[in-house]
Parts: C-alpha cells; sequence; structure tokens
C-alpha cells in the first residue's frame, strides 16, 4: 500500500476512474449486443435503431479512451455490414 499522501490519493483516484471506465465500456458492449440480437433476430427496422444508438456509445468510449480508434471502426464497420445485409 502507498505510504505517502499523494501516492494513496492516486490509489483513490485510480479505483474511482477503473469503476467509472468499466461502467462506460459495459454500457458500450450492451449496445453492442443489442444490434447483434437484432441481427440474429433478423427485425432490420429494430437492428437499424440499436445501431443507431450504438455508434455514439463507442464514439463515446473513444473520446473517452477506452477503447482504440481503430477498433471502434471496426465494430461500427463489421454492424453496419450485418444490418445492410437483412
Amino acid at each position: 500500500m502507498a505510504n505517502i499522501a499523494s501516492a494513496r490519493k492516486r490509489a483513490r483516484q485510480a479505483e474511482v476512474n477503473r469503476k467509472h471506465n468499466a461502467g462506460m465500456r459495459s454500457a458500450m458492449r450492451t449496445r453492442i449486443k443489442n444490434v447483434q440480437k437484432a441481427i440474429a433476430a433478423e427485425d432490420k427496422a429494430a437492428a437499424e435503431a440499436a445501431y443507431k444508438l450504438a455508434v455514439p456509445a463507442i464514439d463515446r468510449a473513444v473520446s473517452k479512451g477506452l477503447i482504440h480508434r481503430n477498433k471502434a471502426a471496426r465494430h461500427k464497420s463489421r454492424l453496419n455490414q450485418h444490418v445492410r445485409a437483412l
């Protein structure tokens, strides 16, 4: 455990940030899963609606530094490809 006050504070902040990041990452993954469920059900309208909600969530994760921009682009591209194939 940290002995210096500033190190203890950084440890507290790191824990708060870790929980916040985990929540943001989980929200993004849930949006992606919602699109995948709609695609699996072959419901084009629901898939398009879910995709429109997923894209901003993915972009937010990139802006917060949770995922790399290339990973975000890959997710969006693959989801869009599947939605358009319906």
